[in-house]
């Protein structure tokens, strides 16, 4: 038989937090009391001839770049995989355990050295795993799910901001005020990309797939559970039939600014706790599984890896809006409208400890005849539906809170309408979103 050279394998580790663990991407700290079903770090790894390339999509929040950082040495010292060729991104559940403290969430130190080895662990097994396969891009469209969580309102309606007491030009998710609302502000991306993986063999390894939805956040608080994110990835193994071996992944895409929370249409999906993202979930493993007849598949694709890291500026306050915190208790901080303008004034104080300058990471990884981009932030839809327009409206899509996080990185033009994630603050503090795009997109052109 002629050489195989590429190969991939794929292997996932359990990572659920113990009970009583904190639960950050609230305003606020909750405590894990139930868990509905485990977490895990999912890695699917590539190889042809020298060239290897991870992926690993983990079951949480987020995760800080010097985090995964400290991951990457450790699988590149013990693995041997470079760490520029290691997509790493988290799933953005807000029902999982916490290693980054934002906003007034706290961060679960034990658990968080804990996660660096079974991350790593995840992605030794996948590269034990290796075997001679072939990959496949496709695509489908769920426009059903996700909607832009950004709405214009009605003259007269006040979207206060609690950063500078005005009023916003935009209302993100107007809970109690579905009356006002004129349109949404801009089009999600509906768009459910994915690459599928299978052994020669025909047994499958995995499918990583992408879409653009923040999260469904239909339990109760106090819960540890993947969110619709897991329910795809059993759902997608059930329809396949797929052994044991077989790792169902799907990565949050451009969802900065897009969720499920219809406010047009409130009453489309079931109430009951984790009902909608059952229903969600299992709805896109069916239109993956639908359209797996119409891809085609490539037997020893070359791969190909472009990293940088570039520096961009961090928006901080100025000297008079760092004096409200002295006068705060934060001990009985509410989420009503003085405590969110508490709230920000402390992260004032907080963001104006960081850098002027960071380091942000771009990657983009090409597989065969499709690239995968990596982007460090909650990026909106309009960058997501842009770099599909430019590079490949079938074979290209981005994951996003990859190789770090550094909050919303809204499009200029939104970052004035302002609205939720606009708001300074140590989960948005970024405004080079067009320079970011363009040079991901520059990036793409470079690989071989």
């Amino acid at each position: 038989m002629p050489h195989q050279a590429f190969t991939a394998g794929a292997a996932k580790t359990d990572i659920t937090p113990p009970l009583g663990t904190f639960i950050n991407g609230d305003f606020i700290t909750h405590y894990a009391n139930n868990i509905h079903d485990l977490l895990y770090s999912k890695a699917l790894v590539l190889q042809n001839e020298d060239t290897i390339v991870a992926f690993v999509v983990v079951d949480i929040c987020i995760m800080p770049k010097d985090f995964l950082d400290e991951v990457k040495s450790d699988i590149q010292k013990y693995w041997g995989i470079n760490p520029k060729n290691i997509l790493i991104s988290s799933t953005h559940t807000h029902a999982a355990g916490s290693i980054e403290g934002i906003l007034l969430g706290a961060m679960d130190l034990p658990y968080r050295k804990k996660l660096r080895s079974l991350i790593v662990q995840s992605v030794q097994q996948a590269k034990q795993n290796l075997r001679p396969a072939k990959i496949a891009f496709g695509s489908a469209d769920a426009p059903e799910h996700v909607v832009c969580r950004r709405y214009y309102m009605k003259e007269g309606y006040q979207a206060r901001n609690p950063l500078t007491g005005g009023v916003d030009k935009v209302k993100t998710n107007p809970i109690g005020a579905e009356d006002q609302i004129i349109k949404r502000v801009a089009q999600a991306d509906t768009h459910l990309n994915y690459l599928a993986v299978k052994g020669m063999d025909e047994q499958w390894i995995s499918i990583l797939g992408n879409y653009s939805m923040h999260y469904v956040s239909d339990w109760p608080n106090g819960t540890i559970t993947a969110d619709y994110f897991g329910f795809f990835s059993s759902h997608i193994a059930a329809k396949l039939n797929a052994g044991d071996g077989f790792v169902g992944m799907l990565s949050n895409g451009t969802s900065g600014d897009a969720n499920i929370w219809d406010f047009l249409q409130p009453d489309r999906y079931p109430s009951a706790f984790f009902k909608k993202s059952e229903m969600i979930g299992t709805d896109l493993a069916e239109k993956v599984f639908q359209s797996l007849k119409n891809i085609e598949w490539e037997t020893d694709p070359l791969l190909s890896v472009k990293y940088e890291e570039i520096a961009v500026p961090v928006r901080k306050a100025t000297s008079q809006e760092l004096e409200i915190i002295a006068t705060t208790d934060y001990e009985k901080v509410e989420a009503n409208e003085d405590g969110l303008r508490r709230l920000y004034a402390r992260e004032q104080v907080l963001l104006n400890e960081y850098p002027d300058i960071i380091a942000l990471p771009l990657q983009v990884i090409k597989i065969g005849s499709g690239v995968i981009g990596g982007l460090g932030g909650e990026f909106f839809s309009e960058t997501g539906l842009w770099l599909k327009k430019n590079i490949s409206q079938d074979k290209y899509f981005t994951i996003t809170m990859a190789n770090g996080y550094f909050g919303y990185v809204p499009p200029d033009h939104e970052i004035e309408s302002g609205g939720y994630e606009t708001w300074r603050c140590r989960t948005s503090y970024l405004n080079s979103e067009s320079r970011i795009r363009n040079k991901l997109l520059e990036l793409t052109r470079q690989l071989r």
